[in-house]
Order: C-alpha cells, then sequence, then structure tokens
C-alpha cells in the first residue's frame, strides 16, 4: 500500500493492557469505525508468535476499513505478516536498510526529534515522520517534550508528511495549529474512552479543524 498523506490524520497506537484477544480486536474496529485512518501495532510484552497472531488478525480488520496496518519496530514480522509498514526509532534498524529489504511499496515511518534526525530519515527513504512528545506523555513518562517552534521547524525542513505524537487529547489538539503536521497520533486519548467510536470521531474533527 502507497502511503498517501491523508492517510496520516487520526492515527492510532495501540496499548492493550488487561484485556482479551476479543476485546481489544472490538476495541480496534470501533475506533476504525469512529474515523482513524492508520493503525500502529505496540506490543512490546508478548512473544513472536503471539505478536504474529495478533497482527494477522488486525490486518484482516484494518483491509476490511481499507486503513494501513503498522507495526512498531518489529520489521522481520511487518514483512512477514504482510503488514502495510513499520515504525521504527532511532535505536532500531535503519530506514535505509528496511527500504533494501522491504520495497518500494512498504510504508516505513520514522520516529525524529531534531531537523537533523528527521532530514536524515528522509535521505533514507522515511515515508512519515513521527515527531514528539508535544505534550507531557501518560504512557511514555520518560518521552522528551519539545516545543511547538521545534515541531515547525522540523515540518518546514522536510518535504514528507509529519505526525505529533506524545499526550494529544481533545483538548490540546488546537495548540498544534500552524504547526505544518499532517496529523496527530493517539493512545490513551482513544482507547481509555468508554466509547472508542465516539472519541475518535471527536478527535479526527477536531484534527481536520486545525489542518
Amino acid at each position: 500500500m502507497r502511503l498517501e498523506k491523508e492517510m496520516l490524520l487520526l492515527y492510532a497506537i495501540t496499548n492493550r493492557k488487561d484485556e482479551s484477544r476479543e476485546q481489544f480486536s472490538e476495541s480496534i474496529e470501533k475506533a476504525l469505525q469512529g474515523g482513524v485512518t492508520v493503525l500502529q501495532l505496540r506490543e512490546k510484552n508478548i512473544s513472536a508468535d503471539e505478536l504474529i497472531e495478533e497482527t494477522a488478525a488486525l490486518k484482516k480488520i484494518c483491509d476490511t476499513y481499507n486503513v494501513p496496518l503498522i507495526i512498531n519496530d518489529n520489521v522481520e514480522i511487518a514483512i512477514k505478516c504482510n503488514a502495510d509498514g513499520v515504525h521504527v526509532g532511532a535505536d532500531d534498524m535503519p530506514v535505509s536498510e528496511i527500504r533494501k529489504r522491504a520495497g518500494r511499496d512498504f510504508i516505513i515511518g520514522a520516529t525524529a526529534k531534531t531537523v537533523e534526525q528527521a532530514q536524515k530519515a528522509e535521505r533514507e527513504g522515511a515515508d512519515y515522520l513521527g515527531v514528539g512528545a508535544v505534550f507531557s506523555s501518560p504512557t511514555k513518562t520518560e518521552a522528551k517534550r519539545i516545543t511547538k517552534e521545534q515541531l515547525s521547524e522540523i515540518t518546514k525542513a522536510v518535504n514528507i508528511p509529519v505526525v505529533a505524537i506524545g499526550g494529544i487529547d481533545a483538548d490540546n489538539i488546537t495548540e498544534l495549529h500552524n504547526t505544518g503536521i499532517s496529523g496527530v497520533a493517539v493512545i490513551s486519548a482513544l482507547f481509555s474512552a468508554e466509547d472508542v467510536e465516539s472519541r475518535a470521531a471527536l478527535l479526527k474533527q477536531r484534527v481536520k479543524s486545525i489542518l
């Protein structure tokens, strides 16, 4: 699947805790029904076999809604399970190597916190950037904050789309107006809601209002 900028509008990242697999899948489907435009599966505490099973299950759901499925960090499983792409951090496999192995149509996202990191990822073949944390994050309390000005500098320095991440919710999204982003990534703001579908719809509406 080739990445279109519009796919990054509402970027959801999973954060499953005590849910059963059925509850987890149901929550994901509600998020897609509400308007999530891309889904990243982030599971750091399960085995490779479990991750493969989970990827296969979510791929079926995402395909139903024509939403790309991105796997966090694990390039091998993303390729093996025919996921649409992978998102990598600074300490993961280099973007250039992933591009050689996965091909042209494989979506590659990269984390960037500086202009230099952003430009390097773009040169190596990244399709989009995840930039943050723009606010204090309840899921990544150790994440270093970046200012709105730094976010704007990064979006101006590259030609690929930028997704803001870190502590974003329906109330503070408007603070990201005029930063040049193409979308926002949400975790707790979406999946901690009692009504995930309605929350996704609200978040998508708020993002559209600032772009």
